[in-house]
């Protein structure tokens, strides 16, 4: 084990994937020369160990990004793109939702077609709607695509390693908030198995889950609600497709409650799958309203002060725990 940054770990992925297969290449807008001079950002010294041809930065279109990927990957390759910012996955869509995800199907299963998107996501960074809008609901609507969104230093190098090597289209998002953010990785090649969620913080009385940033964003209640008498369960996700329904569904049961926090807008985002699960699945253990905590439904502002508002913070799950044990208001 090492102390290594988000950013660090996921440079340790991308090394270690390189080693051990010659058929991993990555590819994307200035993932070379152009703007990862900071040792904290993925693809960091990368084109200077392995050159040009294994790093390839392209030209400014999404579509072309995704095109290439799923062409390699039809060749035989393990291709890793990288699309800078989430909004921008709409531009590579088309390739992604109606070829990349159903080449597999169309196939009889008797192909794969393996590869990664990285996608920057996050809110907090003053970057305005174009560049922070989390579409991962739209992602997960799609069938065929995998989705996972790593929280930690440990499962960024996990997640991603376990998505190269894949049979199957992979999307890994990346929080660009958490890219400094500092904690213990193991070393060599380790992988998070995909659609395996894991259990933060125990608790009694509510079940708490998230992905991302927003795990953090929950962390953050856990203490407050304790010391007013509510033991949480916490659930990092980490995987959204395929989804780790035993763990969401043994925990409620268990604690007769359910939060989801996520910093995509509330409405459809993907608490609201989560929630219509628990409501179907486990509807005779509720003791209480299933709450989501999400963003509204309004593009991401780009001034600090209504990003601020924008963003769900810890006392927006504080109240949504209170409101699902039958209590009001903060306090």
């Amino acid at each position: 084990m090492s102390q290594k940054t988000f950013g660090q770990a996921l440079n340790e992925a991308l090394t270690i994937a390189m080693e051990i297969d010659e058929t991993v290449f990555i590819a994307g807008e200035g993932v070379g020369v152009s703007i990862h001079q900071d040792p904290n950002m993925a693809t960091h010294g990368l084109l200077k160990k392995y050159g040009p041809g294994r790093v390839k930065d392209t030209p400014v279109s999404e579509a072309a990004i995704a095109g290439l990927a799923v062409g390699a990957s039809c060749m035989g390759l393990r291709p890793i793109v990288e699309i800078m910012f989430f909004p921008f996955i709409t531009l590579a869509s088309d390739m992604l939702v109606n070829h990349a995800g159903k080449l597999r199907y169309i196939s009889g299963g008797k192909s794969s077609f393996p590869l990664t998107v990285r996608v920057k996501a996050g809110v907090g960074f003053g970057a305005g709607s174009q560049h922070s809008h989390n579409l991962e609901a739209w992602i997960a609507h799609s069938p065929g695509l995998k989705i996972v969104w790593p929280a930690t230093p440990e499962d960024a190098k996990g997640l991603l390693l376990s998505a190269i090597f894949d049979p199957d289209p992979v999307i890994v998002v990346e929080d660009m908030m958490l890219y400094r953010m500092p904690g213990e990785v193991p070393a060599g090649d380790i992988r998070t198995p995909l659609g395996k969620a894991r259990m933060v913080s125990p608790g009694a009385d509510c079940t708490i889950v998230a992905y991302g940033a927003a795990l953090h964003t929950a962390m953050k209640a856990l203490t407050p609600l304790i010391e007013q008498g509510i033991s949480c369960e916490l659930i990092d996700l980490r995987s959204l497709v395929p989804l780790d329904k035993a763990c969401i569904l043994d925990s409620v049961r268990k604690t007769g409650r359910l939060v989801v926090v996520h910093e995509a807008i509330r409405f459809c985002g993907f608490g609201a799958e989560l929630s219509a699960m628990v409501a179907e699945e486990a509807f005779d253990a509720l003791k209480g309203p299933v709450k989501r905590v999400g963003a509204p439904q309004i593009p991401v502002p780009v001034a600090p002060t209504h990003e601020k508002i924008f963003k769900p913070g810890p006392e927006d799950v504080i109240l949504a725990v209170r409101e699902a044990m039958g209590k009001k208001g903060l306090s």
